[in-house]
């Protein structure tokens, strides 16, 4: 049965609407089943299960390092089947990738070894991008960092998607990070990736205006969290 319908009278399915699914603050327990949204969405939206060779690794570096290191800013879409979303965030980038090189990459590096180039070229391009984000960190460039410190990842898997639940979780995450302070927010989207980007102006992310990853790179949107 679809996970956003539920049983009626003489078992048939009624649909169940956004206003069904909680919105609430991650918890340790959740982590398993954020992990399996992670490896479903992790090929840009789209399953990702025969794309890694290891399901746990882009949850090793999309998901978990936020949930350990700043666990205030998680939320989790939850419906009758359970966990079936997330957004996840920190606070200020700068910082936050200061503690990964110090407290979580080098074990992912122990684990991950990076693979010989002949190797690497074979691997599906979804590996071959946390592979890399393992050994050759992302950085925030200064000129983003300094207006929108803060960065985000969402996930949705998709009977959970174009229901009004992206929104909600970014406003609630929004909600947090100016009780938190920051200024604004940024995010990295793939330049292919037409659907999140027009969802993203859709709910009041702007392009930024300097292109940080020329030659066709990923695009970054941001939002002003001082209104």
């Amino acid at each position: 049965m679809n996970p956003l319908t539920r049983r009626g009278r003489c078992g048939r399915p009624v649909p169940v609407n956004s206003d069904q699914v909680r919105i609430r603050p991650y918890v340790r327990s959740d982590l398993d089943a954020l992990y399996r949204v992670c490896l479903r969405t992790a090929d840009n939206g789209q399953d990702a299960t025969s794309l890694f060779r290891d399901p746990k690794l882009p949850g090793h570096v999309y998901l978990a390092p936020y949930v350990t290191f700043e666990p205030s800013l998680a939320f989790v879409a939850q419906d009758a089947s359970g966990a079936a979303g997330y957004i996840v965030a920190t606070l200020d980038s700068h910082a936050f990738w200061q503690r990964l090189e110090r407290d979580w990459w080098p074990a992912l590096r122990a684990a991950y070894p990076e693979p010989p180039e002949e190797v690497f070229e074979t691997l599906p391009y979804p590996e071959q991008y946390a592979l890399h984000a393992i050994h050759q960190p992302p950085h925030t460039a200064d000129e983003l960092a300094s207006r929108f410190p803060s960065h985000m990842h969402i996930d949705l898997l998709p009977p959970l998607q174009g229901r009004g639940l992206g929104r909600r979780l970014i406003e609630t995450l929004v909600a947090g990070l100016r009780a938190h302070g920051s200024p604004g927010l940024h995010l990295v989207v793939a330049n292919g990736n037409q659907k999140a980007i027009g969802f993203y102006r859709h709910v009041g992310f702007t392009e930024f205006p300097i292109d940080l990853f020329p030659g066709g790179g990923p695009r970054v949107f941001v939002m002003d969290l001082r209104a």
